[in-house]
């Protein structure tokens, strides 16, 4: 890594979401973070849900994102590479955004090595038996006859199923154990951690999904980031070369 640049990590923008009262503006914020870190970063990830519905027609996409879409093109174009994560909001991602904008995709966990130190870095969605239904669920969605059989609705009316589908995903999550800390003996992701370090080291445990901004320490030299999200704690991550920090976006 070039002396004084940074990586940076960030999940669950939610970009478009039905519940946001003001989507151009939730938009804008998180492009001006963007922008805020280009001349820092050595290297962006972007650990899925970073739009709340993301589906490519042969002819078509989603409406908006455009300041989005460009800032990725201005970030590839400038040399900083941005890695970008699936996530069970936006798993119809395909190849438009990695030919359009330069990106690197990933639909799967990726272990990074950052000045000695090994990461482990995914969304978090699908990874444990907690999400057993969701697991077979996202069979489902990545099933290729299903994809082509969504392809044939017409995009106003399949945008229309996804986000009411995305509204009653997000309420039915909020009542069973919504975006609050379960305790470690109950939080899946935790478990699984620690069950992987069993078996083989992490330095760092990096997750999206839980829409949680916190840091818990696994063991002694191993802890787990929750990443937080861009609803409510516009929240990132900062690996500086020796230490991790997890910040919060303010203007």
């Amino acid at each position: 890594m070039e002396q004084r640049k940074k990586i940076y990590f960030a999940s669950d923008v939610h970009l478009g979401a039905p519940t946001i009262s003001d989507p151009v503006a939730h938009e804008r914020r998180f492009v001006r973070w963007l922008d805020s870190i280009k001349d820092s970063a050595a290297e962006i990830y972007l650990l899925g849900d970073i739009f709340d519905f993301w589906f490519e027609y042969k002819k078509a996409i989603p409406r908006g994102y455009s300041r989005f879409i460009g800032k990725l093109c201005d970030l590839t174009d400038s040399g900083i590479p941005v890695h970008f994560f699936t996530g069970n909001h936006d798993i119809w991602i395909f190849d438009y955004l990695p030919t359009e904008t330069g990106i690197t995709m990933y639909r799967k966990p990726l272990v990074r090595d950052f000045d000695g130190k090994k990461f482990f870095l995914a969304h978090g969605d699908g990874l444990t038996s907690f999400e057993k239904s969701y697991s077979r669920l996202k069979a489902i969605f990545t099933n290729p006859w299903a994809q082509k059989l969504f392809r044939l609705i017409h995009p106003d009316l399949g945008v229309w199923i996804a986000t009411t589908w995305s509204r009653k995903s997000r309420e039915k999550n909020l009542e069973s154990h919504g975006s609050v800390f379960q305790g470690e003996q109950n939080e899946w992701l935790v478990v699984w951690s620690k069950e992987i370090l069993k078996e083989t080291h992490y330095d760092y445990f990096i997750f999206g999904h839980r829409h949680l901004a916190m840091e818990i320490d696994l063991k002694e030299n191993s802890k787990l980031i929750y990443l937080g999200d861009w609803v409510a704690h516009f929240s990132y991550g900062e690996w500086d070369g020796q230490n991790f920090h997890l910040k919060f976006y303010k203007e």
